[in-house]
Formats: structure tokens, C-alpha cells, sequence
């Protein structure tokens, strides 16, 4: 039985991978998300994780009073194509009206939008957007309430994405104020705003998952697919999101435990097909390549500084000698 939030954001648009037949609970299948990183969730990289078992992908955060200002910024922010679905637009905003217009530039190119409620960067809140909505949730029920009505479309998704307050029953309400305003689903991030490197808080993920109707994603600290199991399973949610895991090993949802070979190849090819800037391929291969490669030759990749010296040093280097596990 495929859960209710596979049903929603996946449908019978992606196939899904068998490699969770008969290893979930109760035979559901945990939706595999890809998260809101900055810079790092582009078209490429999200065509990526979808060819290794990623069901849904985020953008990164876009700030919806510039998406909405500019067409500039609204064609350097958001680029999609046919394959690029289902995709999730998260946007920071801390007005209703901004955030339902700016979805609605986006509606006919996307699964759904997404609240930014949980960026703990300080030049983030200190505007308003991100943690610091967590002390508002009455002006978060406002702005997905107001998304729902502007937007009409039925299988639309509005959500928020979240991190937790010091206080349980404080998060727990702005959860419910978020279910009653029709939001779609919930993504929590299993740390409060000032938390970086701490185990995430599963055992809060319980706790809201058990307490809301609406699906919830489990986020925070979830780096193999053994563990993506294992966090499905011990919170109950319907779908795990990974972010620092995905970007080390793109091909992590699908089981592998580093990065194969093949995903090289295929990062190669995407991000040549959709003019990926060089310094953020460059970057995503250094990621990837993190723990395949000798200390020696990480400094000879990392200072590589344009494509043809990276298709010369990936051909003699990776393709020709087998240094992946």
C-alpha cells in the first residue's frame, strides 16, 4: 500500500524503485525527497536524484517578493523541463499575498509551493522569513490559507516546512494551526533554529506525526537509505527528506552506500545539457567524490577550475582506474 503522500506529490507520474518491497512497515513505501538546499537543488541535481530513486525534489529557497518583482530574478530563480516533476517551489516570504502570488507564477510548472519556516540563518530571519516564523504561526495559517484560495487547482500542494521550538506544545500548535489553514503536508526539521550539528529530535517527529491528519516529513541528520528506513519506520511519517546525504551520494535512495560511478557520469551529462554553472558543478563533484578519493588527488580535483580540465581528470582518473568501492 503506497502512502497517502505518494498518492498526492507522485501519483502515477514516477515509477517507483522496488527496492523497499517488502522491507517497510506494513508494506507502505516512504516517499524519498530531495531537499531545499541553497544553490545546490537546481534543475540538474534535481534530474539527478530522480534517476536514483528520489520521488520528489525541492528548489532552493527563492524569496517571493523578488520572484514576483522581476522577471529577471524569476528566470535566474526557477528553471524547470518536461522531466522535472514532481518538483516542489519553496519559497521565504512573511506575507500572504507575496507567497500566493508568486505561487501562482510557478503553479502551472510544479507539484506545489512550499513555506520556508525553518532557515536558522541569521541574515534569513533577521528579515523575517525562515526560524523566525516559528514565533508566528497565526501569520503561517494566514499565508497557507491564503495560497488555497488564490490557487484553485485541487491536487496543488501548499506546505511548510519547519524546524522545531524549545517548546513541544508551542510546535505542536503551530502544527495544527497549519492542518486547519488546509495545508498539505508538514516537513520538520528535527532541530530547533539554534541546533546545527545535534542528533535530530525523531522522537518529536513521532509526536507530530501522531498528532496531525496531514502527511509529515522527517528531516535532519538522515545521510543512507538504511537510516531513511529506519526513520520511516521508528516515526511513522510518510516520507524522509535528505539534504547533506543526497549531495555526498546522489544515488543514496536507491542504496547505494557512495556514489557510483554511473551517477558521475550521469551529474556530467545533466549538468552539460542544463548549462550548469561551472563552480557549482565543480562543487557538486567535489561532494561526490569526497570519500572515493585520496587525500592527493582531492587537491589536484578541488583545484581544477574549468570543464575541460574536469573531463580530462574524471576520464584518466575515475572512468579508467576503478577508485569507487
Amino acid at each position: 500500500m503506497k502512502s497517502r503522500l505518494y498518492d498526492l506529490l507522485v501519483g502515477e507520474n514516477v515509477g517507483k524503485k522496488d527496492i523497499t518491497k517488502d522491507i517497510y512497515i506494513d508494506g507502505d513505501i516512504p516517499v524519498f525527497v530531495a531537499a531545499p538546499m541553497v544553490r545546490y537543488s537546481k534543475l540538474p541535481f534535481r534530474m539527478l536524484v530522480r534517476l536514483y530513486a528520489a520521488d520528489v525534489a525541492f528548489t532552493p529557497m527563492i524569496y517571493a517578493k523578488h520572484f514576483i518583482a522581476s522577471e529577471q530574478c524569476r528566470s535566474a530563480e526557477f528553471t524547470t523541463c518536461p522531466g522535472d516533476n514532481p518538483t516542489i517551489v519553496q519559497f521565504a516570504s512573511n506575507e500572504p499575498e507575496d507567497f500566493s502570488t508568486a505561487a501562482m507564477f510557478v503553479s502551472r510548472y510544479c507539484r506545489g509551493v512550499d513555506l520556508n519556516c525553518g532557515c536558522p540563518q541569521q541574515d534569513v530571519m533577521k528579515e523575517g522569513y525562515g526560524s523566525s516564523l516559528l514565533t508566528d504561526p497565526i501569520r503561517i495559517a494566514d499565508i497557507v490559507a491564503t495560497a488555497r484560495r488564490r490557487i484553485s487547482k485541487p491536487d496543488f500542494t501548499v506546505s511548510i516546512k519547519i524546524r522545531l521550538k524549545p517548546n513541544r506544545q508551542l510546535t505542536l500548535e503551530a502544527c495544527r494551526q497549519a492542518e486547519r489553514a488546509g495545508v498539505s503536508f508538514i516537513t520538520v526539521h528535527g532541530r530547533t533554529p539554534e541546533q546545527r550539528s545535534e542528533p535530530a529530535d525523531y522522537d518529536m517527529i513521532k509526536l507530530i506525526k501522531s498528532s496531525l491528519s496531514v502527511p509529515v516529513i522527517a528531516n535532519g541528520n538522515i545521510k543512507s537509505y538504511e537510516q531513511s528506513i529506519q526513520v520511516a519506520k521508528y516515526t511513522g511519517v510518510d516520507g524522509v527528506m535528505s539534504a547533506n546525504g543526497l549531495l555526498e551520494n546522489p544515488a543514496m535512495f536507491a542504496g547505494y552506500t557512495s556514489t557510483p560511478k554511473q551517477c558521475v557520469a550521469d551529474w556530467v551529462r545533466l549538468a552539460t545539457e542544463h548549462g550548469c554553472p561551472f563552480d557549482l558543478f565543480h562543487q557538486q563533484l567535489m561532494f561526490m567524490l569526497r570519500l572515493s578519493l585520496t587525500s592527493r588527488q582531492r587537491t589536484i580535483f578541488n583545484g581544477l577550475n574549468n570543464y575541460p580540465a574536469v573531463f580530462d581528470y574524471l576520464s584518466c582518473n575515475i572512468f579508467k582506474n576503478d577508485v569507487f568501492k
